[in-house]
């Protein structure tokens, strides 16, 4: 329709990449006063690339830029965000969770993406209906607008397949992929073990393009978020960076660095 998506500040490499961002807000600024619609910022110096949608959020490192179905998405999202419906008011589908708990967890999560925070971490006890809890979260979040794909990751392909299982059974509308089994579907859930992801990260469309773009998924759900000490789940959160990210764990301080790292996920919402 000819109005921009996004505007890019290119800095030559000698320079600091924070060089660019005031001046990439001000031709922003100059865009959404002639177009009537805010684009996405980026700015870059070749080595280090930032996103910046100003309006909801600070900053990001990325590795890559968003193609223009992404930031029609980011876009819309940001105004579906901006109406006076919070989250946290959506009712909850009594079908898929019940009990006081769980819908505790889900109002919380929903509560801390209200204030814009990007990150949660629901701690729940074994046999509590974690991944219920999830799905129910989940449907929340697409109700509202706010997600359009959700990538699920877990280190194990059983768990993989339970999960896909249960998210069929419980979103029976919405197209569930399981991405050991096909990668060649499209949906809006996606489910992979950590390795099989790391695979696909890398993998390339005939045009070029990535298949899984940095601006592919808006939720990150980990599941086992313990595990996110390792480099393999580190590898795949950096290249998701604008995702919001869920971690579901019974354990979240094993005596390892793995409590550094949960903690990173500012957890809103604590279930002993």
């Amino acid at each position: 329709d000819g109005i921009p998506l996004a505007v890019v500040e290119a800095k030559r490499t000698t320079k600091s990449v924070e060089a660019g961002q005031q001046q990439a807000k001000l031709y922003a600024d100059s865009l959404e006063k002639q177009y009537g619609k805010r684009p996405i910022i980026f700015y870059t110096n070749g080595y280090q690339t930032y996103l910046w949608d100003d309006t909801r959020y600070p900053p990001r490192q990325v590795q890559g830029y968003y193609t223009q179905q992404e930031l029609n998405r980011l876009i819309s999202q940001r105004q579906t965000a901006s109406n006076k419906t919070q989250l946290s008011d959506i009712p909850i589908n009594a079908d898929i969770v019940e009990r006081h708990y769980q819908i505790r967890a889900i109002k919380a999560m929903l509560q801390a993406f209200d204030r814009h925070q990007r990150a949660g971490l629901l701690v729940m006890a074994t046999g509590t209906g974690k991944t219920r809890t999830v799905i129910a979260l989940v449907d929340v979040l697409m109700r509202a607008n706010r997600v359009q794909r959700v990538l699920f990751l877990a280190d194990r392909t059983s768990l993989v397949v339970q999960a896909a299982n249960n998210f069929k059974t419980h979103l029976p509308n919405t197209a569930v992929v399981n991405l050991i089994e096909s990668r060649e579907q499209t949906g809006r859930v996606y489910l992979s073990t950590y390795q099989t992801m790391m695979g696909l990260i890398d993998e390339k469309n005939d045009d070029g393009t990535r298949k899984f773009g940095t601006g592919f998924f808006d939720l990150v759900i980990i599941d086992e978020a313990h595990h996110c000490i390792s480099d393999s789940y580190q590898r795949v959160l950096q290249h998701f960076p604008h995702a919001h990210v869920l971690g579901v764990t019974a354990t979240p301080d094993r005596g390892d660095r793995s409590e550094e790292h949960t903690s990173e996920l500012q957890s809103p919402m604590f279930i002993s």
